[in-house]
C-alpha cells in the first residue's frame, strides 16, 4: 500500500470541511498519483473535475499515464493532461493534469473555474513564476467567486509556515512515506576539473562499485551531451545510456524513465526535470553535480537567460531521494559535506528574478493594474514590475493607468510572452503569420532545428526534422497562426529578421567592429565563425553574459530596409556632447534608432544655452577635476573650506555642494570651452556665491593675506599641512609681541620665517616663545651670514624692517 493512503482519511476530512490542505509527503509516498483518484468519489467532487498542476510537461504526462494505467484506461478518458505541445482529454475526463502556465491562462479566461471542484498544486515548493501566480489568482478567486473551490498544496519539502501566512486555515498533513535508506557520499570535485569529466568519472566508479541503475543530475543539456560523449563506448556491455530533458522527444523520455530491461542496467543523464514527480524504477545510485539552471532576467543585457547556480538543500534532498524509492541506495555528491549547510534552504522564488511582462499583462486582464495587491507568497519586485509596465506600454498592451487595451487582449490570448505575441499579431498583418508563429514556437522550445545561432538556419533545420516533437511543434505553430488569422501555408526564412524585429525592436542591432550594438544600448558579440558575424544588421533573440561581454546565442539577419521597417521608431534630435580633446562641446543633428546612430550632421551655430548645459553635464558627470583650477581658485576653495570648518556660516564649498549648484555659480562664467575659463574667473565665480556681508565676514575671519608690522603683505596658504601658513622674512616681524591668529583668535597662523635671502630659518606657531627662546641662536647664525642686516639682541624693541643697515650703522 502506498504510504500516503494512510493519511488519506485526514485529507478527505479536511477537504470535506472545505479547509485548504498542505500535504507533505516524501518521494515515493504516492501523493501525485494516488491522492487525486482517491478524491473522485467525494461529494464535493461529483459533477466536477480536479485540476492537478504539474511543474513540467514530462511530469504532467507521466503522472497522467501512470494514473490511467492504474485505472486500466487509456490516457484521455478519466485521466487526461494538457501541455503546451500536447493534450489528451475528452468529455469524460475527471482529472486533468496541466502545466502551471496552462492553468494560469485557464483561470484568467474563466475566474470562476466553471466545472472545477478542486485544484491540487504538486511540487509547490519549486516556486516557479507560473506556480506562484496561479496560486495568487486561485486564492483571490476562492475568496471572491468560488468559496467552494478545494485547494491542496503537495510537496516533499514544503515551507508550510510561509504558505499558511497567505492561506487562512491551512491544514498541515504529513505522510511518513516509503523511503529506503540512502547513504550520502560526498566525494568533492577539483575546481580545475571540467564538470563533465568529474561526472563521467563518478558515474564509471559507481558502475564498478554499486548495483542497480544510475540517475545523474546535471545543470543543462550541454553538460548532458558532453558527459554522454565521455561515457559512450566506455560502458559495460550490459549498460544503456539515456538522456532526459525537456527538449527530448516524448517517446525518448518514456524510454528513459521506464525500468531497465531484464538483466541490464541503465544510466540516465538528467536535468532537474527528474527531481520530482516521476519515478525511474530500478535506480539505486544518484550522482549529483549539485548544480541547477534557473531563468533570470539579466537587466544589463535586457534579456532573460538561464544561469547556473548551486542547487538548494531542498533540491539536493529531492535528488538523493530518487535513489531510495524502491530499495536502499547511495547518493554520490560532487561537493564536500560541509558545503551542504551553506546552500540556500530552498530555491529562490522565480518571481524575484524572472521577466514579469506576461504576469503584469495577465494581472491587467484580471483587473489588477498593480500586481502587489494580490495574495503573493513573495510579492513581485516593484522595479521589475515597473520595467514590465514600461515595455507593455511600448507595445500598446496596457494604457497609462495599467489597464489592458484591446491590443493587449489580443496579445494575452496567445500563450507566449507579450513581445512574441506582438510579433505574431503584427507579422500576420504583413502576411508573415505562419513564419512568426514558427519563430515563437522555436524561441520557446530549446533544441528545435539544431544549435546554430542563426535563426534562419534553425527554421530550415526544423522544417527538415521528423519526429513526434518536431511535428507537434509544427502543429502548435499552425494553431497559433490560425489564431491570428494567418492563412499562408509556406514560409520564407529570409524574412525571419524582419518578423523578429516587429516583436523585439529594441534588440535590432548594427555591427560595430567585432560586436553588435543593440537599439537598447547594450552590445553583444557574435562568435567569429557565426553566420551572423558579417551581417550589417541583425535582431538578437537570445544572448548570455554581462553587459560588457554578452555573447549572441540566437539571432537573425535583417535583409530589408531597416529605416523603412522601423520608421516609427526612428527619431531626429540634436545631440550635444563634451569633447575632452578640446574641452568644448560637439553639437550635431542625429537620426537614431534607439542607441544606434543612423546619420549625423554637425550644427554650425549651436544654442549657447545648450552649450553651457552640456558643459555643466560634463562637469557633473566627471567631477570638479574637469575644471581648469588655478592657484587663485584653489586658494579660495581652501580658504572657504577652512572658514566653514571653523564655524563661519557660509554656503558649503565641498565637492557635493559645488556639483549640486553648478547651474547657479559656474554657468554664468562659461563660454564655448572649459579651457576658456581663467583662474581669476573661476575664483570670482566661487566668490560670487557669497553676498557682501558674507565676504566681509570671510575677510575678517579668514583673510587672504597677512600684513606684517613692516607693511609687507603675504598670501596665507590655507591648504598647508598643519594649518594655515604664510612665508615672510623674520625682520618684518621685529617688535611684534603677540602671535597672529585667524578664526577670531582661535587658530594660530603658522609663520614660516626666512632669511633675507628667502631661506627657511624657523617655523613657529608661538612667536613670543621664539623671540624668548631660540632667537639668540638663530641671530648668531644670521649675523654671520648677513652682516649688513640688523640683528638685535631684543627683537621686541627693534623696529620692523625690509632693508639692510645704513652705512655707518
Amino acid at each position: 500500500m502506498l504510504p500516503v493512503l494512510a493519511v488519506l482519511p485526514q485529507v478527505q476530512a479536511a477537504l470535506a470541511s472545505n479547509s485548504p490542505v498542505a500535504l507533505v509527503a516524501p518521494p515515493g509516498a504516492g501523493k501525485t498519483t494516488a491522492v487525486p483518484p482517491a478524491l473522485l468519489g467525494e461529494d464535493w467532487v461529483k459533477g466536477g473535475k480536479l485540476i492537478l498542476l504539474s511543474p513540467r510537461r514530462l511530469a504532467a504526462r507521466a503522472a497522467a499515464e501512470r494514473m490511467a494505467e492504474e485505472m486500466g484506461e487509456a490516457v484521455g478518458q478519466t485521466i487526461g493532461y494538457r501541455t503546451r505541445l500536447d493534450a489528451r482529454t475528452s468529455a469524460a475526463t475527471r482529472i486533468e493534469v496541466v502545466t502551471e502556465g496552462i492553468f494560469t491562462r485557464m483561470l484568467v479566461s474563466d475566474p470562476e473555474l466553471a466545472g472545477v471542484a478542486g485544484v491540487l498544486f504538486d511540487e509547490v515548493h519549486e516556486r516557479s513564476l507560473d506556480s506562484d501566480f496561479a496560486l495568487a489568482l486561485t486564492l483571490e478567486a476562492r475568496a471572491a467567486l468560488r468559496p467552494d473551490l478545494r485547494l491542496v498544496l503537495m510537496s516533499a519539502t514544503l515551507d508550510v509556515a510561509g504558505f499558511a501566512a497567505i492561506i487562512p486555515g491551512l491544514v498541515q498533513i504529513e505522510s511518513e512515506g516509503r523511503m529506503f535508506p540512502v547513504e550520502q557520499r560526498h566525494i568533492g570535485r577539483n575546481p580545475a576539473e571540467r564538470l563533465e569529466d568529474a561526472m563521467a568519472g563518478a558515474i564509471r566508479a559507481a558502475l564498478a562499485s554499486e548495483t542497480g541503475s544510475i540517475l545523474a543530475f546535471l545543470p543543462g543539456v550541454a553538460e548532458i551531451e558532453r558527459t554522454a560523449e565521455r561515457l559512450e563506448g566506455r560502458l559495460p556491455a550490459d549498460t544503456d545510456l539515456f538522456r532526459l530533458h525537456g527538449a527530448r522527444e516524448a517517446a525518448d523520455q518514456r524510454v528513459a524513465i521506464a525500468p531497465a530491461a531484464p538483466g541490464r542496467r541503465k544510466i540516465v543523464l538528467a536535468t532537474s526535470i527528474a527531481e520530482t514527480s516521476i519515478t525511474i524504477d530500478g535506480v539505486r545510485v544518484v550522482v549529483d553535480s549539485g548544480l541547477s539552471r534557473r531563468p533570470q532576467l539579466d537587466r544589463s543585457v535586457g534579456l532573460q537567460r538561464l544561469v547556473t547556480v548551486r542547487s538548494s538543500q531542498a533540491a539536493v534532498t529531492q535528488r538523493a531521494g530518487r535513489a531510495g524509492r524502491t530499495a536502499p541506495g547511495v547518493a554520490i555528491r560532487l561537493w564536500e559535506a560541509a558545503e551542504t549547510l551553506g546552500r540556500a534552504p530552498f530555491d529562490p522564488p522565480e518571481i524575484l528574478e524572472a521577466d514579469l511582462a506576461g504576469l503584469v499583462l495577465d494581472c491587467a486582464r484580471w483587473g489588477v493594474p498593480d500586481p502587489a495587491i494580490l495574495p503573493w507568497r513573495d510579492p513581485p519586485p516593484s522595479v521589475a514590475v515597473a520595467e514590465a509596465q514600461t515595455r507593455l506600454k511600448a507595445l500598446a498592451a496596457i494604457d497609462d493607468q495599467g489597464r489592458v487595451t484591446p491590443h493587449g487582449e489580443k496579445l494575452a490570448a496567445l500563450p507566449m510572452a507579450p513581445e512574441q505575441a506582438h510579433m505574431l499579431v503584427k507579422a500576420a498583418a504583413r502576411g508573415h503569420g505562419l513564419l512568426a508563429a514558427r519563430i515563437a514556437v522555436l524561441l520557446g522550445e530549446r533544441g528545435l532545428g539544431g544549435r546554430s545561432d542563426d535563426l534562419e538556419q534553425r527554421l530550415s533545420g526544423w522544417a527538415r526534422e521528423r519526429g513526434q516533437r518536431a511535428d507537434a511543434a509544427r502543429k502548435l505553430a499552425q494553431r497559433w497562426a490560425r489564431a491570428v488569422g494567418a492563412t499562408e501555408t509556406d514560409i520564407n526564412v529570409e524574412s525571419a529578421g524582419e518578423v523578429l524585429a516587429l516583436g523585439l525592436p529594441d534588440r535590432v542591432a548594427r555591427r560595430r567592429g567585432a560586436a553588435f550594438l543593440m537599439a537598447n544600448g547594450r552590445a553583444v558579440a557574435a562568435p567569429p565563425d557565426s553566420p551572423l558575424a558579417r551581417s550589417e544588421w541583425i535582431v538578437v533573440a537570445d544572448a548570455s553574459g554581462s553587459a560588457a561581454g554578452a555573447r549572441l546565442l540566437l539571432g537573425a539577419p535583417l535583409h530589408g530596409d531597416v529605416e523603412k521597417l522601423l520608421a516609427s521608431r526612428i527619431e531626429s534630435r540634436v545631440v550635444f556632447g563634451y569633447d575632452p580633446a578640446t574641452t568644448g562641446v560637439t553639437a550635431e543633428t542625429q537620426r537614431r534608432l534607439g542607441a544606434i546612430t543612423l546619420a549625423r550632421q554637425p550644427m554650425e551655430r549651436p544654442d549657447p544655452a545648450r552649450v553651457r548645459a552640456a558643459l555643466l553635464d560634463a562637469v557633473a558627470a566627471t567631477g570638479l577635476g574637469l575644471l581648469p583650477w588655478g592657484e587663485a581658485a584653489l586658494a579660495l576653495r581652501a580658504r572657504l573650506g577652512f572658514a566653514a570648518a571653523h564655524g563661519l556660516d557660509l554656503p558649503a564649498s565641498d565637492d557635493a555642494a559645488l556639483l549640486a549648484g553648478l547651474a547657479d555659480w559656474l554657468a554664468p562664467s562659461l563660454g564655448r570651452r572649459l579651457s576658456d575659463l581663467s583662474d581669476a574667473q573661476l575664483a570670482e565665480a566661487l566668490l560670487n556665491r557669497l553676498d557682501w556681508n558674507q565676504r566681509q565676514q570671510l575677510d575678517r575671519f579668514a583673510p587672504a593675506r597677512f600684513t606684517t608690522p613692516a607693511g609687507s603683505s603675504h598670501a596665507i596658504d590655507y591648504a598647508a599641512d598643519g594649518g594655515p601658513a604664510a612665508d615672510m622674512r623674520v625682520q618684518t616681524l621685529f617688535g611684534l609681541a603677540r602671535h597672529p591668529t585667524l578664526a577670531e583668535g582661535r587658530v594660530p597662523l603658522t609663520l614660516r620665517l626666512t632669511s633675507p635671502a628667502g631661506r627657511p630659518i624657523q617655523v613657529t606657531k608661538d612667536l613670543p616663545g621664539f623671540w624668548a627662546g631660540s632667537w639668540a641662536d638663530v641671530k648668531k647664525d644670521l649675523k654671520g651670514r648677513y652682516p649688513k642686516h640688523p640683528w638685535p639682541d631684543n627683537p621686541l624693541d627693534a623696529p620692523p624692517t625690509l632693508r639692510a643697515k645704513r652705512p655707518g650703522q
